[in-house]
């Protein structure tokens, strides 16, 4: 790979560790020490009571299926299909970025505080939640799975993954047991932590090694990318439309408003996956080249 090249990968991951810190941070701010963020996180956690006895059943299963030891397992995996294509930067990489993400949400999570603004009443004592850590394993885990597969594969290990993470993220909303600012915290973690997996990659990658435009997968990663602005548009237009009933309580809303707050809610939650996993598609051809040199 030519040293332009390499160069230029560099500045792309360093912008999108960048462009993903900063979106972190606004999106904390705004979510947890403001009172309009507080509400509408509130609101779209209310609003999952709608039809919530018929989704309980597929909503556990997704959620229980998010342990300790299944996460092991499935580092484990990635590890091994990493290592049997010869990979052991790789393997090894993988493995940084599932442990660093899912270790960074769980120090954030006990170290960001959540101030009382007198809105999420329910909750007072439940303290900080952001960012969700079972939404950071499904992530990690689809994210490194992506980097250790093959070209001819990717794309639908890209669709796969980020359609698990995003339902893993809607689940445990739907459950209650997370806000949705904390599933879309806990991806741009991921994001963040895959970034700087690539950086390392390319610093150990050999300066003979050949990228293929065919494993670029150009197609796929435009359509997950617009896929995912798409569903963040809806979000917004969503919540926004909300903003007029501010004054109003989360429990006395009407059904329509606590539906629109959960059904945009879910779609920010899953457009954020999307973007996140279409620029892992968009340059993991560059950083896993099929030819290593």
């Amino acid at each position: 790979m030519r040293a332009t090249a390499r160069g230029w990968t560099a500045v792309w991951l360093v912008l999108f560790v960048l462009v993903q810190v900063a979106a972190f941070l606004v999106v904390w701010r705004v979510a947890v020490h403001t009172g309009l963020g507080q509400w509408i996180d509130t609101v779209a956690l209310t609003g999952n009571r709608i039809g919530q006895d018929r989704i309980d059943e597929p909503v556990d299963r997704i959620l229980n299926a998010m342990s300790v030891v299944s996460l092991l397992a499935a580092t484990i995996v990635i590890g091994f299909i990493a290592l049997m294509r010869g990979r052991i930067a790789l393997a090894i990489t993988a493995t940084l970025l599932i442990a660093g993400a899912n270790v960074t949400t769980q120090l954030l999570k006990y170290g960001l505080t959540r101030p009382d603004l007198g809105i999420d009443l329910e909750r007072i004592y439940a303290g900080n939640s952001l960012p969700s850590g079972h939404t950071a394993v499904a992530a990690s885990v689809a994210v490194a799975l992506v980097l250790v597969l093959p070209a001819k594969v990717r794309p639908l290990g890209a669709f796969v993954g980020a359609g698990y993470a995003a339902a893993a993220g809607v689940a445990t909303l739907s459950a209650g047991w997370h806000r949705p600012s904390d599933a879309v915290t806990a991806f741009l973690v991921v994001g963040v932590w895959a970034a700087l997996a690539g950086l390392v990659l390319l610093v150990t990658q050999r300066e003979q090694a050949q990228v293929s435009t065919a494993d670029a997968h150009r197609v796929a990663a435009v359509v997950l990318g617009v896929g995912g602005v798409i569903a963040l548009v809806i979000s917004g237009l969503a919540l926004g439309w909300l903003t007029d009933l501010r004054g109003v309580a989360p429990q006395a809303l009407s059904r329509r408003a606590l539906f629109v707050a959960y059904a945009g809610s879910a779609a920010g939650i899953a457009g954020t996956m999307a973007v996140v996993m279409a620029l892992v598609l968009a340059v993991v051809h560059r950083l896993v080249p099929r030819h290593q040199g």
